[in-house]
């Protein structure tokens, strides 16, 4: 027994040393990424930081987190300012900077190992060329811009090349398990400029739409086609400007039809990418909504703003909240701004400083063509230009592979209108085919000609006035952005900035076009003193939610104007391709109704969950007779429903069902692809043909023996749809939730998708009820296409400017400030994001300090 008792003693002791040993191990690994943000930390830059000479802090710098994670600096020098911006941003958020700069070098297998499912990103984004485009752009500089762009750089090499990669981010140690070694390489200028062209990717249209009009052209035909493309219902929806903010009030334009282009053409791009392919999450339904009141429409008597940018969902948050403060502000220094920032970019991107605010949403303009060219049989590197061979551009971008395996190296043709962007497919073994001289297209783009747009935030951060303002706006060429205005004078307005090309007589920008001659060539761009624009309309609000920005009678004042310099025929418009207006429909309606606003109206304003698709569609179910009392019971009680799709809302769980059924019955059997979605134009084009029972868009041609009507798709929709909700939440209608279908789940990259539930779970946030839905002010998208309600796209944030007092404003964004699962900041916000509450976005240093968290000394070295 004495013996036995030792033994178990022994054997518990080594039981315990195990266990000690691995919580160490799982502590360390965990932990240890976790930044200090007490206390003090002298900073001296890294061998291989690649900065210049004399780099580093200039002078000591203060950093107070307050109780949600959120940095407020305070430096002496515009240097210091933004060097600290980057050191603090790397501390929270590096292994997001790092896979972004990868997303937009297209090296992403740098980090995960080869990958047959990433290898077609890699490929279509090095032949597109985001990293070659912004080496250009930072040719295009300014002194200023330039020196934020490197201070920011030091301030993130600062960090990063001071610690192991496993004290940066848990994924480091997880990866290496699986046998990827990751090199970090210092950060540059460029890093930053990479992330602005994969937003601006995400934000610009409309490569797909082309392809996808040129095959619907060719296989249903032209007039039954654009009765699915519907132009955009002007005169029915409303513009962001209105026309009584023109000089001219008769219009003699229509939408074009888009007949010039080429149909028929090939829709496989570099990777074998096809069009509906998503690359970062991103949805056609996707968009954004800000607007501003003037004081006249407010409690206060000050203007009041508005903002809630739609993005892909992700984790962590892609936006990372901050408070830039230069002690004391002058002309040294000249930055007080608060705000929203991208982590990989220095400054903030929507915010306000001390007197003026700002927000945004996607204007989408067409900036994006394809040119279908004719190469030279006797040598692939020339191209048909005018009726001669013009030499093209070679590219060798290699791509190298985290797990060792050999690199691989691409050739990219690059012609004058840009990179051929079909070249380098893949095929369904996975080889890679090389140049495509059947059907090549050239793929122009105003992101790969040089961009400003830092220079422009910049701009943005330190100006005090409206003219200023748009002053700093010359410069944001792409992605273009709607941007809504306040100052503390009591100044609103509303700005499209941008390239926007001019394009020529019968190029509609809607096909692809002949790229063998210059009659498709763009002509130039809409200056910048002509693009929309609105000062302190009479409304005493402007709003934006991606609809068409000017009525048709805009583009006959722009034809007047620049007739001399483009020509009468030229086509002028901004896009023909819009979100379809429900959005601002509901908000403009609810700017009217609910005033006098203050942040309580702004904020019923961001959580309205009203779907005015189904406002329209239900006289429609109304009137059928199912033929069955369960059904006709049920239809009568959706019947008594407000159309708000919160989360505990039963008949809105009803109601999706019924729409995804509706879509897929009324589309998916014409367009033979399941690719529609259930967004602004599906639910415009099914209200439009809910007026035409008769439409052949009815019928289902999947079945031979009879010809459907309108009452025939919809019973059967209606019915599928009842029962697969039953299927799904059970027979008692009260017991059915929306929020029990339609859930957001925050899914970090790459590991967040690993397939290893173990590894997701650490990683990974949700599934959590959520509200809204498509083309709904709270605008939690979810896709018909995908066979379930899971939310693709979301308000990224959401922020309220109060210009009477800055320190009323209020914000959230989706996740946390953190990209560290361990951090109690990492998924801290997501409730309040999902329930639409808000916390104080702090402006005043008192109220910094009486919320602080930490506080951090950031100290120069010797």
């Amino acid at each position: 027994m004495k013996i036995l008792r030792i033994v178990l003693l022994v054997f518990v002791l080594v039981v315990a040393v195990v266990l000690l040993g691995g919580f160490l191990v799982f502590n360390d690994w965990t932990r240890g990424p976790l930044p200090q943000t007490d206390g003090e930390i002298t900073v001296t830059m890294p061998p291989g930081a690649l900065a210049a000479a004399g780099a580093g802090l200039k002078n000591t710098v203060e950093v107070i987190r307050d109780k949600w994670g959120i940095p407020h600096i305070y430096a002496a020098s515009t240097y210091d300012l933004f060097f600290a911006q980057g050191y603090i941003q790397a501390q929270d958020r590096w292994w997001q900077m790092e896979f972004n700069r990868h997303i937009g070098s297209g090296s992403i297998q740098e980090l995960t190992g080869k990958q047959d499912s990433v290898m077609p990103q890699d490929v279509f984004i090095r032949t597109v060329g985001w990293r070659r485009a912004a080496e250009h752009d930072l040719e295009s500089y300014d002194t200023e811009s330039l020196a934020v762009l490197q201070a920011f750089a030091d301030g993130v090499n600062a960090y990063i090349l001071s610690r192991p990669p496993d004290d940066l981010a848990l994924e480091y140690t997880l990866l290496g398990l699986t046998g990827v070694r990751i090199t970090i390489e210092p950060w540059t200028p460029v890093d930053s400029l990479v992330w602005a062209k994969v937003m601006a990717w995400n934000l610009s249209g409309n490569r797909d739409e082309e392809l996808q009009r040129s095959a619907l052209y060719e296989t249903l035909g032209q007039e039954m086609a654009d009765q699915y493309l519907r132009p955009w219902p002007f005169g029915q929806k409303p513009t962001i400007i209105p026309p009584e903010t023109l000089p001219i009030t008769d219009s003699t334009l229509t939408a074009s039809s888009g007949s010039a282009g080429i149909i028929g053409v090939s829709a496989r791009l570099a990777g074998g990418i096809t069009p509906g392919h998503t690359l970062f999450r991103t949805d056609p339904a996707i968009g954004s909504n800000n607007w501003v009141v003037g004081g006249q429409l407010t409690e206060s008597g000050a203007p009041l703003l508005a903002d809630d940018p739609h993005l892909g969902i992700q984790m962590p948050s892609i936006w990372y909240e901050i408070g830039l403060h230069c002690q004391p502000v002058g002309e040294e220094c000249p930055f007080e701004v608060r705000g929203f920032a991208l982590p990989a970019t220095p400054g903030i991107i929507i915010g306000h400083n001390a007197r003026i605010a700002w927000g945004v949403t996607n204007v989408g303009p067409d900036t994006q063509d394809l040119y279908l060219l004719k190469i030279n049989p006797d040598n692939e590197l020339q191209y048909e230009w005018n009726g001669e061979w013009r030499d093209m551009v070679v590219h060798e971008e290699t791509i190298n592979f985290g797990d060792g395996e050999p690199p691989i190296t691409i050739r990219v043709r690059e012609t004058h209108l840009g990179p051929i962007i079909n070249d380098n497919q893949i095929d369904d073994d996975g080889t890679l085919q090389g140049f495509n001289n059947d059907d090549p297209m050239a793929f122009r783009w105003t992101a790969l000609e040089p961009s400003t747009i830092l220079r422009a935030a910049v701009g943005l951060n330190r100006a005090q006035t409206w003219e200023e303002f748009r002053d700093a706006l010359r410069y944001w060429d792409v992605p273009s952005q709607n941007f809504v205005y306040a100052d503390v004078d009591g100044n609103i307005g509303y700005q499209t900035p941008g390239k926007i090309p001019v394009r020529a007589a019968g190029h509609s920008g809607l096909l692809p076009v002949d790229g063998t001659t210059d009659a498709y060539e763009w002509k130039g761009y809409i200056p910048f003193d002509d693009l929309p624009r609105a000062l302190n309309p009479e409304s005493g609000f402007l709003h934006s939610a991606n609809q068409a920005v000017v009525p048709l009678e805009y583009y006959d004042q722009l034809r007047d104007k620049l007739a001399d310099e483009f020509g009468e025929d030229a086509n002028y418009f901004i896009s023909q391709e819009w979100d379809y207006g429900y959005r601002g429909q509901r908000i403009v309606e609810l700017l009217q109704t609910l005033t006098p606003h203050n942040s309580d109206t702004f904020a019923t304003i961001h959580g309205d969950n009203k779907i005015i698709s189904a406002e329209e569609l239900m006289p429609y179910l109304i009137e059928l007779d199912f033929g069955d009392e369960t059904l006709n019971g049920a239809r009568d009680w959706l019947a008594e429903w407000d159309y708000q799709m919160h989360m505990d809302s039963p008949q809105a769980a009803l109601y999706a069902s019924f729409w995804a059924r509706l879509v897929d019955n009324l589309f998916n059997d014409q367009l033979d692809d399941g690719s529609a979605g259930g967004g602004s134009m599906d639910m415009w084009a099914a209200y439009q043909l809910a007026q035409e029972p008769e439409n052949s868009w009815w019928d289902d041609i999947r079945t031979t023996d009879r010809t459907e009507t309108r009452d025939d798709i919809l019973t059967r929709s209606f019915r599928e749809g009842y029962q697969a909700v039953v299927e799904q939440l059970g027979s008692d209608r009260a017991a059915w939730k929306w929020g029990s279908l339609h859930t957001s789940t925050f899914v970090s990259n790459p590991l967040g998708s690993s397939g290893i539930s173990l590894i997701e779970n650490i990683f990974n946030r949700g599934p959590v009820a959520a509200s809204g839905g498509s083309s709904i002010v709270n605008a939690t998208s979810w896709s018909a296409a995908a066979g379930d309600y899971t939310v693709r796209a979301l308000p990224s944030m959401r922020m309220i400017v109060d210009l009477g007092d800055f320190r009323r404003s209020l914000t959230i964004h989706t996740t946390g400030q953190s990209g560290h699962p361990y951090s109690p900041h990492y998924a801290d916000m997501i409730d309040e994001w999902r329930n639409i509450q808000y916390h104080p976005m702090l402006w005043a240093r008192e109220d910094v300090e009486a919320n602080a968290a930490s506080r951090l000394t950031l100290k120069p070295g010797g």
